[in-house]
């Protein structure tokens, strides 16, 4: 068994656990619990939350994902509120940066800016799971984002930090400068940060529900804003936006189940593809130990196949015939297995599926995740986005809200599958998921971090099943990633010199990178029932649990 030397310590708890990427987060999600709500009510709030304190990386008008696992009847719901593109767009509405493989565009004007806004589904998507999976009134879960809002909650490092990185965007747009540029600097850590306009945005929404942002008085100002600045989104646009539930995607891997998100997230199918290609192999044992160079070689390969696959076959699942069964199937994988070279990097080219879609795409790393159990066994794993950090830097003034940037993941030159069309859900690679062994919950996690998101995820699963990690161990543990080109290699790993000259040595061009992916969490249950909450050094993330209980009868 590979053992880890974390940065912070799990949490063990008996009778729920929410693990998120902020404790003031965390603490909204547990304050939602104790109020009677269930697992998908104390997500919610915790989003709400997190739309508050980690600005930077979810907000109302976002877009995202969860998987729920109810609890008393075992039934598994998905919820897609990813963003669409705006009916207005077109596909030769952005100059396309010559040779860029990431969606590069003159002037960043499908990054930065109103034209880089799609239609968001976050507000819309919380707003559903609540009505549909929870119990308490969506307007009681807001309260203590509109609580942290009002008064004010310290900067981190980690959000000082990115604004810092974001400094020159965030100054063009007066209102989003007005919070994280106040008096026209960042803020120093520790410097309490007050959004005021966001919280009466906030009690908005109580009041009035996710309608105001699509039909109501939101969905005007926002609407005001881009004609005033020649952005796309009409009040027909946001009235037009529909969350969906879909089948969520399964697989199996060494006794246990795999249940992910299915497109138009990448994520859930190539986890489940990249973990069949290394079921055949005896990962964890000899020269296939965690950090090895075999072991970080076999994964590097599977990715590799994984993302000639992505790009070939995925885009949105309405507009586009996926071969999702195919690219998911233990057969296909024994037949790319064999294009494997235990000994020597390879190319690998996407297998003949009949659909051809050709998404590659620069997508934004800064995204938030949630995790939470409660003491029915009702499990969530809930990743949301604004895309980029702080989305396109965009704040409709008055408003206090930050809008996505998700234009960036839609291919500006025309007559490609993924180009832009009005309508068009939007690709993703957010990996919301949870695992099951013997038909109950056994692990849920997620992670921020665009293209790598799927990466990281199956490798914190492999790390619990195949190289025997706590979860804590697990979520922390270096990591790595490959599109196809640089294997980039994080410097945590124990004999990174010796891992870095044997993957040279089997062929792989190699980079060491400050980290891979961002701020994962998630909750484990163990053996005896116990829960273990986890979150990694990458973001601010803190998992909270509650043991004890009501007094036994006397």
């Amino acid at each position: 068994m590979a053992r880890i030397a974390t940065h912070k310590q799990e949490v063990v708890a008996s009778r729920a656990i929410v693990a998120a990427n902020h404790p003031l987060a965390a603490s909204a999600g547990v304050e939602t619990l104790a109020r009677g709500g269930n697992a998908v009510d104390a997500a919610v709030a915790t989003l709400f939350a997190l739309s508050v304190v980690e600005p930077m990386m979810v907000s109302p008008f976002g877009a995202g994902f969860f998987v729920i696992r109810d609890g008393p009847s075992g039934a598994v719901a998905t919820i897609d509120n990813y963003a669409t593109v705006p009916a207005a767009a077109t596909p030769d509405m952005f100059d396309p940066v010559p040779g860029s493989l990431d969606y590069e565009t003159v002037g960043r004007a499908n990054d930065v800016g109103y034209r880089a806004v799609a239609t968001p589904g976050a507000l819309k998507g919380w707003a559903h799971a609540v009505a549909r999976h929870g119990r308490l009134p969506l307007a009681e879960l807001i309260e203590p984002a509109i609580r942290h809002a009002a008064a004010g909650f310290r900067a981190s490092a980690y959000l000082v930090q990115l604004i810092r990185d974001s400094r020159e965007e965030l100054a063009r747009f007066p209102a989003t400068a007005a919070v994280f540029l106040p008096g026209g600097q960042p803020p120093a850590v520790g410097q309490v940060l007050v959004r005021a306009d966001y919280a009466r945005t906030l009690r908005q929404i109580a009041v009035e529900g996710a309608d105001t942002l699509y039909t109501g008085a939101l969905a005007r100002a926002v609407a005001g804003d881009m004609a005033a600045n020649g952005g796309l989104i009409t009040l027909d646009d946001l009235a037009g936006y529909r969350v969906v539930e879909r089948a969520p995607v399964r697989g199996a891997y060494r006794g246990h189940e795999i249940v992910s998100m299915a497109p138009p997230s990448s994520g859930g199918a190539h986890i489940v593809q990249v973990l069949n290609l290394l079921e055949g192999f005896p990962i964890g044992q000899g020269d296939l130990a965690f950090g090895s160079p075999g072991y970080v070689h076999l994964f590097a390969e599977a990715l590799k196949i994984a993302f000639a696959d992505r790009r070939r076959y995925l885009a949105d699942p309405d507009r586009v015939a996926i071969p999702l069964d195919r690219l998911t199937a233990k057969g296909y994988a024994a037949e790319r297995r064999r294009g494997i070279d235990p000994f020597r990097a390879r190319d690998h080219a996407a297998g003949e599926l009949g659909a051809v879609a050709g998404f590659l795409g620069g997508e934004g790393a800064d995204t938030t995740h949630c995790t939470v159990i409660d003491d029915e066994g009702t499990i969530v794993s809930a990743t949301q986005t604004l895309n980029s950090a702080f989305g396109s830097k965009v704040t409709v003034p008055g408003t206090g809200m930050l809008l996505d940037n998700c234009m960036v993941l839609m291919d500006p030159a025309p007559g490609r599958t993924n180009s832009i069309e009005g309508g068009k859900r939007i690709l993703s690679s957010m990996s919301p998921t949870i695992v099951l062994r013997d038909g109950a919950p056994f692990m849920a996690l997620g992670t921020p971090g665009g293209k790598r998101i799927f990466a990281a995820v199956a490798q914190a699963i492999l790390n619990v099943i195949d190289h025997g990690m706590t979860l804590q161990e697990a979520v922390e543990a270096p990591r790595v990633w490959t599109q196809g080109v640089t294997l980039e290699v994080e410097g945590g790993f124990p004999d990174l010199d010796g891992l870095l000259a044997g993957l040279r040595g089997l062929g792989h061009r190699v980079e060491t990178v400050p980290k891979v992916a961002g701020g994962m969490n998630g909750v484990l249950v163990d053996p005896a029932g116990l829960l273990h909450g986890a979150a990694c050094w990458r973001a601010d993330g803190v998992p909270i649990g509650i043991s004890g209980g009501e007094a036994r009868p006397a």
